[in-house]
């Protein structure tokens, strides 16, 4: 997708680096392992990828804790080999965006090594702390995501540091002008050589409640969160002063400012708060970022009338801004178990049919143009800090994480070395190797279906409205330039009917099964998928 504003309507492929491919022998994927499987990724026909952390870190939560902001951790191999992946990435047609994680780092970090030493040094104010209350308890209530209070007791200053993950990822004070221009600088660092634009990890967290005031708590009937459980004790707060402070905005006008500066660069930025859509549709404006997702189609409900009641509430909000949405990423169970499917090629077919159908980017992640489903990763195998915090109620993000099943080899073609996490048989048995032997597999599906997307204006750019149908059918309609698209996705393994509600043309769609139409009758099997051309 070339030209002005090439993000509109992309799809965009998350390559998670350490389960990529490993060619060095340590079990753990790098940077040569991306740029040896650039040519796969273009040929499935998507517009950009998302690398996700592959900075200098102590791996405490896996890249996402950065000790150096412009340094590549040998573990992936070098800034140079970063440049290799850049350029074979452009001269393949792919745009280049990489993860950055503006509001927190590792307590590695020289900056924090600094910042703890004493009050009175040059980063003393770079971080968040505070003074103990006089019972020498944390300065307020807030919890960290990950488990447990977000506060921890540092002795050489006497005070605490905020972390809203781990305790090893203390949260950088954003209310101090000078760190707002280190962390500016830091993205220019990485626009001046040549990415195309950035995922913006938790975006809405940067800023915090000057005041320190306590977070109000949540009835248990509303503890339901997004990437969290209802279990976990941060559910238990309404979350409106750890992060989403009403500073946030200025500091994404100044990331936008600074985009502006470079040939069509973009930001995606990830949103997870009190009303995730209401904040994406405020964060996502020509000022601020080009693009947001939240959670929302993260979840276990993924039926019709959740899906479109979320799609909706959304569009009624984001009157500027572009929509991203993702059913699969490294933080949540994969979507096709998530979803109900198991292994189910069929599923995973329409369910990568359905994302790219609605109104907005697309964001895809690694293996799921396979239908991989979750892996099983048993409690000794665990690597996850959260996983390992929260089992057995909560197994951790290790299951979605497992390496790319290249071929149906013991090692899935990912490692000669015991890869950091092992890889499932039912893995294997869909590796790429065995579905491009496959003309029926969902990876020559996926294929088929991104490309013909491609072709179709409305699906790229057009407006969107959802139609009454039976309580199993997601129906809805996408127009641009004249062209109208009805799409029907019958989310049950049992076949339906639906009398259509105007005359339309099926349209054989590359990659999914062809249903029938009979005297208006649209006739969709388990997991059918129908597009169709209305008439004028």
């Amino acid at each position: 997708m070339a030209g002005q504003n090439w993000w509109r309507g992309a799809v965009i492929y998350q390559i998670y680096p350490r389960s990529f491919l490993d060619t060095n022998g340590d079990g753990v994927g790098d940077l040569p392992g991306i740029l040896a499987r650039l040519d796969y990724v273009a040929s499935l026909g998507v517009d950009a990828i998302w690398i996700s952390p592959f900075f200098t870190s102590p791996m405490a939560d896996f890249g996402y804790d950065i000790a150096d902001f412009r340094g590549v951790d040998p573990l992936f191999g070098t800034l140079a080999d970063f440049d290799r992946v850049l350029e074979k990435a452009h001269a393949l047609g792919l745009k280049v965006m990489i993860d950055q994680v503006l509001s927190h780092c590792s307590v590695d970090h020289p900056w924090f090594q600094e910042s703890r030493q004493d009050r009175d040094n040059a980063k003393a104010d770079w971080f968040v702390w505070a003074d103990a209350r006089p019972d020498g308890t944390p300065p307020n209530n807030w919890l960290s995501i990950f488990g447990g209070v977000a506060w921890t007791w540092e002795p050489r200053r006497g005070q605490y540091y905020l972390h809203n993950f781990l305790s090893s990822q203390p949260q950088l004070n954003f209310h101090n002008p000078e760190v707002r221009a280190a962390q500016l600088d830091n993205l220019k660092f990485w626009l001046d050589r040549g990415v195309d634009g950035f995922r913006l990890d938790s975006i809405n967290f940067p800023f915090h409640d000057a005041r320190l005031r306590d977070n109000p708590p949540k009835p248990a009937h509303l503890r339901t969160g997004r990437g969290f459980s209802a279990d976990n004790p941060y559910a238990f707060q309404y979350h409106y002063y750890n992060n989403t402070q009403p500073e946030n905005l200025a500091l994404l006008e100044d990331v936008r400012a600074l985009l502006d500066r470079y040939p069509d660069a973009g930001a995606l930025g990830e949103i997870s708060s009190e009303d995730s859509l209401a904040t994406t549709a405020e964060y996502c404006t020509p000022q601020r970022l080009h693009m947001g997702y939240s959670f929302e189609l993260l979840t276990t409900d993924c039926s019709p009338a959740y899906i479109r009641a979320t799609v909706e509430a959304l569009e009624a909000k984001i009157t500027e801004g572009w929509p991203c949405w993702a059913i699969s990423n490294h933080d949540v169970q994969r979507a096709v178990t998530r979803w109900g499917g198991g292994d189910d090629a069929a599923m995973a077919r329409q369910l990568l049919a359905l994302v790219c159908s609605l109104r907005g980017s697309v964001c895809l992640y690694q293996g799921e143009e396979l239908g991989l489903p979750e892996a099983e990763v048993p409690f000794e195998a665990l690597q996850d800090p959260y996983g390992k915090a929260f089992w057995p109620n909560f197994k951790g993000r290790d299951g979605c994480r497992t390496p790319m099943p290249w071929t149906g080899a013991d090692d899935a073609g990912f490692s000669s070395a015991l890869p950091w996490l092992p890889v499932p048989a039912a893995h294997r048995a869909l590796s790429v190797e065995v579905q491009e032997r496959d003309p029926s597999s969902v990876l020559h599906a996926a294929r088929a279906f991104l490309r013909w997307r491609k072709t179709q204006p409305a699906l790229v750019q057009g407006a969107i409205r959802f139609l009454d149908a039976p309580a199993q059918v997601l129906a809805l309609m996408r127009e641009h330039a004249g062209q109208r698209l009805l799409l029907a996705f019958n989310l049950s393994p049992q076949a339906c009917e639906w009398a259509l509600p105007a005359p339309a043309t099926l349209l054989d769609v590359p990659g999914l099964p062809s249903p029938a139409v009979e005297a208006g009758v649209l006739r969709l099997p388990p997991r059918g998928v129908a597009c169709a051309l209305l008439a004028d």
